[in-house]
Parts: structure tokens; sequence; C-alpha cells
């Protein structure tokens, strides 16, 4: 096993989790009540941890990772409402003036 990812925030870890599990590489989350014990522990021990099963699928990981964090695939850059011309941000699916969800 070996670890891939790191946060407080239990539910960034969770989708991490989820994106890796999307591309078939099993993976296990630690620490996740370790959150209370901050203050009696360092912060830094308390992080919760996302952790790889196979070590041959880490450096995958950690890319499918990077690429996740970045909005990456075929929806990475800025777009235009195909319905009203709006202009959107890669991290909205929806036009925020029309309400039409962005083209695949």
């Amino acid at each position: 096993m070996k670890r891939v990812y790191s946060s407080h925030n239990l539910a960034a870890v969770h989708h991490a989790r989820n994106l890796l599990e999307v591309e078939g590489i099993r993976a296990r989350v630690r620490n996740e009540l370790l959150g209370s014990a901050m203050g009696q522990l360092p912060p830094i021990e308390c992080q919760v941890e996302l952790w790889v099963l196979e070590d041959a699928d880490a450096e995958r990981a950690e890319r499918v990772l990077r690429l996740g964090a970045a909005g990456a695939g075929d929806n990475a850059g800025p777009w235009r409402c195909s319905a009203c011309g709006e202009p959107g941000e890669p991290q909205f699916t929806q036009c925020w003036r029309c309400g039409a969800f962005r083209s695949a």
C-alpha cells in the first residue's frame, strides 16, 4: 500500500477515492476519525489519507488525481453556452444565465 493523497477535508479524500475507483484503482481511506484528536496530536498526523492497495498503481493514481483536481478531460477549459452564447468557466456544467447544461 502507498499513500497518494491526504487532506483535513474528509469529503475531498472520499471524492479522490471515487475518482480512483472509476479508473479501476482500488484504494482505502485511513484516519477518518483522527480529526477529533487534533490538539492532542499534531495536525499533520490527523489528516485523512488515501492509500492505493497496489504499489504499482500509485503513479497512475497520482496522475488521475492531478487531472481530476485540474478538471481535466474534454471539458477542461472555458466553454461557451450553446443556447445563449454566455461564456462559462471550466468547473461549471450549467450556464448561469439560461440554465442550459454544458454540451459534452
